[in-house]
């Protein structure tokens, strides 16, 4: 098991929990309220199911506090990503 990102929590707690190489963590999610509450001991039962529209992220959405500094940032698709996120977020 090396899946990894938010799944439907399996131990039916809370609407999500991220799993981190196979592994529930402490990290829950319900609506878009996320939260800190360790995994119970008892072991999962069945198949992970991911939540829609969570693919892992490996870091290429990342910025740097300095990038604006160096003059190498893409302002456009900055403000794009931006506005993608918004959308995502509020179901535009």
């Amino acid at each position: 098991m090396d899946e990894e990102g938010w799944y439907k929590d399996p131990f039916g707690l809370h609407q999500a929990r991220w799993i981190s190489v196979g592994t529930p963590t402490a990290s829950v999610r319900d609506g878009s309220v996320e939260s800190q509450d360790p995994p119970p001991s008892t072991v999962i039962e069945g198949e992970l199911e991911r939540v829609p529209g969570t693919a892992p992220s490996w870091g290429e959405d990342l910025r740097r506090a300095d990038d604006a500094e160096s003059g190498t940032v893409d302002l456009d698709a900055l403000t794009d990503a931006a506005k993608s996120a918004i959308d995502g977020a509020t179901g535009l």
